[in-house]
């Protein structure tokens, strides 16, 4: 029985990964294709508290337009569909040590002497009422983990503006993909940028984006060998010890 559920859920896995299955095949010999240049912007507005809008200046012969920093031209991105340059420079470092040791010892005794006269009942059924129960148990858990984690990227990539909220903020999205020998290497951020952290120069710093998604990974040939067979990532989830 146990072996048919494993087969029923094996093949509960295959179908799901069915769809990668198939694109893997049709890569087959050529490798990773590119992806078509599509909007990267989100499909859903983004929700978030907005102050109240302040309110436009009247008069439609002023050479004041709403949003606008100066009587010059801004270089810097402010619309839907501007472009500007995200610096990515992440230099991550972590190092735990942690151990933990355990053990308890439990002892029970339990006798019946007397018991309104009940206790000879159970000499006559050839029990002892001065040792009725003992129990004992002994636990001990030892464990130790330690973590040495180092992380650098340093990356630069062109996002979009994809929405202005109502407060000057502007929702960003970027996606770019390299393809090199066969190994497609995938780069994707997102997040909220203000107006005023975007350099001179059209750029903007990954540490000054609020509610950044930064994704760098890949697939291809390198990527395939270091991930795990779908049956042993099953057999991980699945198994209990």
């Amino acid at each position: 029985m146990k072996l048919r559920h494993l087969l029923l859920a094996g093949l509960s896995a295959s179908l799901l990964s069915g769809c990668s299955t198939y694109q893997r095949l049709s890569e087959l010999g050529s490798g990773p294709k590119l992806s078509p240049i599509t909007d990267p912007g989100p499909r859903q507005p983004v929700a978030v508290p907005m102050p109240q809008p302040p309110t436009e200046p009247s008069g439609a012969n002023s050479l004041w337009q709403p949003g606008a920093r100066s009587f010059f031209h801004d270089p810097r991105a402010s619309r839907i569909g501007d472009i500007l340059t995200v610096d990515i420079t992440v230099a991550d470092a972590a190092k735990l040590s942690d151990s933990t040791s355990r053990s308890r010892t439990n002892s029970d005794d339990a006798s019946m002497s007397n018991l309104f006269g009940l206790e000879k009942y159970l000499a006559a059924s050839h029990m002892d009422p001065s040792s009725l129960v003992k129990m004992g148990s002994d636990t001990s858990n030892v464990g130790a983990g330690v973590v040495d984690r180092s992380e650098t990227i340093k990356l630069t990539l062109a996002a979009l503006v994809t929405q202005v909220l109502p407060n000057g903020n502007m929702v960003i999205a970027g996606h770019q993909q390299l393809k090199v020998n066969g190994e497609l290497r995938d780069l994707q951020i997102s997040g909220i940028v203000r107006s005023e952290d975007i350099t001179s120069d059209n750029t903007v710093d990954l540490s000054q984006i609020a509610e950044a998604r930064l994704n760098y990974g890949g697939r291809g040939t390198v990527s395939d060998v270091q991930q795990p067979r779908l049956g042993s990532q099953l057999f991980d989830i699945l198994m209990p010890w």
